[in-house]
């Protein structure tokens, strides 16, 4: 089925993510079952974010009134709604091309409605909850906005065990973190702080203090405390690459690794992440994926 413009636009975020999405070297059954859990992922974010490609045509798609297509939560119940027939056909075929690419997948792999719902509910949420108060609230959070993802590589990939799932929800929270790390100012212009209130209160920062150009002491040393908790998912997560083989283990190191890298590039940053968020480079990556890969080798 080829895409149409609007979800071309989404598919096509793929080159932005700070790990790789579908590598090239897994096989096209991987690619193509990882690219169509991709495109729900990133088109309820977008929703959630209200950051669809402009002329409303996912709210045409979705069946939403012109005057409601601007109704994130509008938005949010005719995804939900379309989703539906993903897993139950009795109304039809979805709707929208991303869930209709993933009809194939869910029935191949033999995936529950679980994750998929998880990630819409954590986007509704994003529209009433802008503030967390206490780090397991936002592990909570991410519960519903991270972990289904790593949930559905497994399944995808047909290794789901529980203790695959305990060491991939650590990888999945943390790079959730770690992208609250990065997206700090973004975040902030949507009226949305990630950075629990608790700590913000430890370190006396103020929201004021985010909106600053660039960040003083006391946001530097909130940003390391909170990169420090990320980096120490990641180390909790990582035996996971070791516990599989072959190609899986490949992306598994790379998915790790962007993780690794990005704090590694907000601890060059100084831990200022209010400029704009730090990027790892792919040299960084690849060092990165490398140390992940040997560390797996020895523990296998």
């Amino acid at each position: 089925m080829r895409p149409d413009a609007s979800s071309r636009t989404t598919l096509g975020k793929a080159a932005d993510e700070n790990f790789p999405v579908a590598p090239f070297f897994l096989p096209r059954a991987w690619r193509d079952d990882l690219m169509a859990v991709y495109g729900f992922a990133r088109l309820v974010d977008d929703i959630g974010d209200g950051d669809l490609a402009p002329g409303g045509a996912d709210a045409r798609l979705l069946g939403v009134p012109d005057e409601r297509a601007g109704d994130r939560l509008a938005m949010l119940d005719a995804f939900e709604a379309d989703l539906e027939r993903v897993f139950d056909p009795a109304d039809g075929s979805p709707r929208h091309p991303l869930l209709r690419a993933l009809v194939p997948t869910v029935e191949r792999c033999r995936l529950t409605p679980g994750p998929f719902l998880g990630l819409v509910a954590a986007n509704r949420q994003d529209q009433l909850v802008r503030r967390y108060e206490t780090y397991d609230d936002l592990l909570a959070y991410c519960e519903l906005s991270a972990n289904p993802v790593g949930r559905l590589v497994l399944g995808i990939t047909g290794t789901a065990t529980p203790e695959r799932i305990r060491r991939s929800d650590a990888i999945c929270t943390a790079l959730q973190i770690v992208e609250h790390l990065q997206d700090v100012a973004e975040d902030l212009a949507r009226d949305r702080i990630y950075l629990p209130a608790e700590d913000l209160k430890r370190f006396h920062v103020t929201e004021d203090d985010l909106a600053r150009p660039t960040a003083g002491a006391s946001v530097r040393a909130l940003i390391a405390f909170e990169a420090e908790r990320a980096r120490a998912l990641l180390d909790a997560g990582a035996p996971l690459v070791g516990s599989v083989h072959g190609r899986l283990r490949l992306l598994l190191a790379g998915f790790t690794a962007g993780g690794y890298a990005a704090l590694d590039a907000i601890a060059a940053a100084g831990f200022d992440v209010l400029p704009g968020p730090p990027k790892a480079d792919r040299p960084s990556l690849m060092r990165r994926a490398g140390a992940v890969l040997l560390a797996a080798r020895r523990e296998g």
